[in-house]
C-alpha cells in the first residue's frame, strides 16, 4: 500500500502482527514496533527504544488521517491498489471502465450485496473482496443498473478480472 504524508510517498506493508508487536516495511526497510492503541485514536508507539504518542483522526472512510505527534500535525493518505487503478484510468481518459466493475489485484469474494437487475445509486455497496488480509467494499460510482454479476461468494478472482457489468 502507498502512504502519502505531505509530499512524501512511501510503500508500506504489514509484515506481521502478534499482539502489540508489529513488523512493518517502509520502502523496503523493516521496522519492529510495539504499538498500543488507547481510546479515541490515541496510540503509543515504541520504535528503536524511542517512545511516541500519536493521535489519529480518521476521515474519508479510513483512507485519510490527521496525525498529531509531538506538537506537529501531518495529513496522511493511504492509497490501495484499487485507488491506484482508478486514478490511472481517470488520467488515461478511460471512459468505459465505469460499465465494468473490476478488481485491481487477486483476492477472494467475501460477499455480493446486489443481484442482476438491481437499480443502485451512487455509493451503494456492490461487493466485498479480501486481498492481502484486508477487505475492500466496492461501491457504485454512479446511479446504474446491475446487468450481470459474474462472481459469487468465496470465488477467487484475478487481477483486472471483470466482476460485474453495470449500465
Amino acid at each position: 500500500m502507498e502512504v502519502i504524508i505531505g509530499d512524501r510517498h512511501a510503500q508500506v506493508e504489514l509484515v506481521s502482527k502478534e499482539g502489540n508487536k508489529v513488523k512493518i516495511s517502509i520502502d523496503g526497510k523493516v521496522h519492529d514496533l510495539d504499538v498500543v492503541m488507547a481510546e479515541n485514536g490515541v496510540c503509543s508507539i515504541i520504535n528503536e527504544g524511542n517512545s511516541y504518542n500519536a493521535e489519529l483522526l480518521r476521515s474519508d472512510n479510513g483512507k485519510k488521517y490527521k496525525v498529531n505527534v509531538n506538537l506537529s500535525s501531518y495529513d496522511l493518505e493511504m492509497v490501495d491498489e484499487r485507488d491506484k487503478l482508478m486514478r490511472s484510468r481517470k488520467k488515461n481518459g478511460d471512459l468505459n471502465f465505469s460499465n465494468q466493475l473490476m478488481t485491481p489485484m487477486p483476492g477472494k469474494i467475501v460477499s455480493v450485496m446486489v443481484q442482476e437487475g438491481d437499480e443502485v445509486t451512487e455509493g451503494t455497496p456492490l461487493l466485498t473482496i479480501e486481498a492481502m488480509k484486508m477487505q475492500s467494499v466496492y461501491k457504485a460510482t454512479r446511479d446504474c443498473v446491475v446487468r450481470s454479476v459474474l462472481v459469487k461468494e468465496k470465488d477467487t478472482v484475478n487481477s483486472n478480472q471483470v466482476l460485474m457489468i453495470l449500465e
